[in-house]
């Protein structure tokens, strides 16, 4: 007796990539939710769905790249704060106008809030990723007032603030082959990210002088942060125990979390997702922490670093880092936070989008 199953492949599908104009997709240098978008946008192209990025000149991607802006907000010069929001509000009412003349099965919205008040006119499901904190006056008074559009957070963390409709978390996810797995670490510790405050470089500068070590700290500095560095950072740095990079592509980046003994994350805020650590974790390197935010979701405490609630904890820590094995880091970092993980994650939640909108029509 035979029994055949009839197969129907998965349709593919057409989606809208909606991102920030501030960076290139990826970013030359920062940008996390740009970096993100591009390994997302990539990767679903490798699966095969037809995908369609809406974003600046100079981006790089698989996908059909359609330039809001000839460039970034950030390579156009002679712009204040003020210039750029209402640039922000023109590329929106572009990307409008190219969504409306096309057919997409889902829409990807990275760009937040300023989508969703034309939620009633676009033609498609649309799913929002919060790539920011909710715990921000502003911020819940926007989202707050569209609790009925579908949601990603990034992290289970990030969603404690506001109630909203979460259709999942989806972590972010990296290109884990393109971090240099290394064993053998050089004696430094690593900073990487923004320089603001609530990144904690005075707190990594702390940690380093206290323990003897030496520092390597690889940031960005807005223009907002630059008394912020001028006073708290700047007047530690001296070239040898303290060592500022300025900001890094991703070779340096690679280079400085492979070498590192373990890349201080000490967070004063609700990090909602944290990048960094993941990408330190693929190059076998581990992460001090502290244990607030994402960072519990993103780091295995005593497996792939340390998660702790004070200085004084993490200078402990700093002489434990030989204890975590480099592979256990590696591992944890194919596993949960691939851009394979993520694009999965992504395509079950268009999927379910577009049913859910397809019953309601």
């Amino acid at each position: 007796m035979w029994i055949c199953f009839n197969f129907q492949p998965m349709k593919k599908l057409k989606i809208a990539q909606l991102v920030p104009f501030e960076e290139t997709v990826p970013p030359t240098k920062y940008g996390g939710t740009e970096l993100v978008a591009a390994n997302l946008c990539d990767g679903l192209v490798g699966q095969g769905h037809d995908v369609t990025l809406y974003s600046v000149g100079g981006s790089r991607t698989k996908a059909k790249l359609v330039k809001i802006f000839p460039q970034s907000l950030r390579a156009t010069t002679g712009t204040d704060l003020k210039a750029r929001e209402s640039l922000k509000f023109m590329g929106v009412g572009k990307v409008l106008a190219y969504i409306l003349q096309n057919r997409f099965d889902v829409i990807h919205n990275h760009i937040g809030w300023r989508l969703l008040p034309f939620l009633e006119v676009l033609p498609a499901p649309v799913v929002t990723t919060l790539h920011g904190p909710l715990d921000i006056a502003y911020q819940q008074m926007v989202y707050g007032a569209y609790k009925r559009a579908n949601f990603v957070s990034i992290s289970n963390n990030q969603r404690k603030p506001l109630k909203l409709n979460y259709a999942a978390t989806v972590y972010n996810g990296i290109q884990v082959e393109k971090f240099t797995y290394q064993e053998k670490k050089d004696d430094y510790l690593a900073f990487l990210g923004r320089m603001s405050p609530e990144k904690g470089p005075v707190q990594a500068i702390q940690v380093a002088k206290k323990t003897g070590r030496k520092l390597i700290m690889a940031a960005k500095v807005d223009a907002v942060d630059i008394k912020f560095f001028n006073t708290e950072v700047r007047p530690h740095i001296d070239g040898k125990q303290i060592v500022f990079l300025g900001e890094v592509d991703h070779a340096g980046k690679n280079k400085l979390l492979a070498r590192a003994s373990g890349l201080l994350a000490l967070i004063q805020w609700e990090e909602p997702f944290g990048l960094f650590m993941a990408e330190a974790n693929a190059c076998g390197t581990p992460v001090i922490a502290m244990a607030r935010g994402a960072a519990p979701e993103v780091i295995a405490h005593k497996k792939t670093g340390y998660l702790v609630h004070t200085i004084e904890e993490a200078v402990k820590m700093v002489g434990r880092l030989d204890k975590i094995k480099p592979k256990d880091c590696r591992q944890r970092a194919v596993a949960r936070f691939s851009v394979a993980a993520m694009v999965g994650g992504y395509v079950r939640v268009y999927r379910k989008l577009i049913q859910n909108w397809r019953k309601r029509k």
